[in-house]
């Protein structure tokens, strides 16, 4: 946890329970810097560009929370440097939550999950709404290519703290991706077998009385 999220995230409610329940001295070590934005360092900008969703949570007019999930092509969200992330948000139900929230309160939090990896990232920032025909280059190179739709309007948020979380109760889950990727040398092993057993058995049909021709891949002898 960096020393900038701790002072976001710690507030005096917070501090009260952590006084009550005896972790307050190590976590106000935490706390201690100069109340500075944080800037993403290289694995934290590897970790967003590998991501294919997050979740956002904004807070709307009546302070109730809002919690969204944002999905697309592995490195939708992109940082623009290393304080500024941004993405393309494009026309969707067209419910205008998150956009009015934003209205509101500028202040959101980013969830970013591996789940293979069980690691998460954890982010606080302050968004914008840019509308597209505002936005300039930014449509261009934040509007992935296999989205059809248009880009309504660019998000984009000022990094304010972030923190790696415990990888604890993440269970493991897989895209279809990772699943294919995972499998094709198995689905590669499979077709050559069933390769060579058509081959044996059209040399069967074709002469009963000949050996069997050994496997192109040997089987590992029993020791």
């Amino acid at each position: 946890m960096t020393h900038r999220y701790a002072q976001v995230a710690f507030t005096d409610a917070v501090r009260r329970h952590q006084e009550t329940h005896r972790s307050r001295s190590s976590y106000a070590r935490m706390e201690q810097g100069p109340p500075e934005p944080d800037r993403l360092g290289p694995g934290e900008l590897e970790f967003v560009a590998g991501r294919d969703s997050f979740y956002l949570a904004s807070t709307g007019e009546t302070g109730w929370p809002y919690v969204q999930h944002r999905g697309g092509p592995r490195g939708f969200l992109q940082a623009l440097d290393p304080g500024t992330l941004a993405f393309a948000d494009y026309r969707g139900n067209r419910q205008y939550i998150t956009t009015g929230n934003l209205d509101h309160d500028d202040r959101v939090s980013l969830l970013l999950m591996d789940y293979p990896m069980q690691a998460r990232l954890k982010i606080y920032g302050r968004a914008r709404a840019v509308d597209a025909s505002e936005a300039g280059d930014l449509v261009a190179r934040l509007h992935p290519q296999e989205v059809r739709v248009p880009t309504e309007r660019v998000i984009v948020i000022a990094v304010e703290a972030f923190d790696w979380n415990c990888r604890q109760h993440i269970l493991p889950r897989y895209s279809v991706e990772e699943v294919n990727e995972a499998v094709a040398p198995l689905r590669l092993r499979l077709e050559q077998l069933e390769q060579e057993n058509a081959a044996l058995r059209a040399r069967l049909e074709a002469d009963p009385l000949l050996p069997p021709a050994p496997p192109s891949h040997p089987l590992p002898q029993e020791r």
